[in-house]
């Protein structure tokens, strides 16, 4: 009677240490594909980081060659340049840590205000032909599209990857390793704010 207890007793200790490092596993693979995923999220951000680092470098150049010709829109001018400075600070805080609260949407709505700056920018510009055929500008203006083009490429792979990561978190059993450890939701590229989406298109 005593052995079928202490067999009984012993059975059972291995049954739960098994169920324990069963579950131990299960929720190590949870964490470790979590991680994964927000890493690839911070990774998606960052080639959006240096295609828009790219962008706000080229700005300076596009308003000083502007300047020769825009002498009486010193106004608009300085509206690129402070939508710029803008754009350049909520990167920087973003690029610390794109899954923090806001980050995006900050760096989103400074993005926008920025591209509604350069459109109504390209708009007064149509009034300065030697401007705009000149080499400097022309040059600045290509450098800028292709520029544009690939900060599109990258916010939609950065949406994807946000995406997919989002959807991990909020699925079971996912969402109870999600909450204990602290993975917060990520935040997609989208342009809330109104008037950045009304704002003209920076087409050169």
């Amino acid at each position: 009677m005593k052995y079928t207890m202490l067999s009984f007793v012993g059975t059972t200790i291995v049954v739960l240490v098994g169920f324990v490092l069963v579950v131990a596993i299960f929720v190590i693979g949870i964490f470790n594909g979590l991680v994964g995923l927000r890493n690839r999220v911070k990774n998606a951000y960052a080639q959006i980081d240096v295609q828009l680092k790219r962008r706000y470098d080229l700005i300076p150049n596009l308003v000083e060659t502007a300047k020769g010709y825009m002498k009486h829109e010193s106004e608009t001018l300085e509206a690129v340049i402070n939508a710029r400075n803008q754009a350049v600070s909520a990167a920087s805080a973003a690029s610390k840590n794109p899954t923090s609260a806001g980050a995006i949407s900050d760096i989103a709505g400074a993005d926008g205000a920025l591209t509604g700056a350069l459109g109504k920018l390209m708009v007064v510009m149509e009034a300065y032909p030697d401007l705009k055929a000149n080499e400097n500008m022309m040059q600045v203006q290509e450098e800028l599209t292709s520029t544009e083009n690939k900060v599109a490429f990258s916010r939609q792979a950065y949406n994807d990857v946000v995406m997919n990561y989002n959807n991990k978190r909020e699925m079971f059993p996912s969402n109870i390793v999600a909450g204990l450890f602290g993975f917060k939701f990520a935040q997609s590229w989208e342009l809330d704010d109104e008037v950045a989406r009304d704002a003209p298109k920076v087409n050169f």
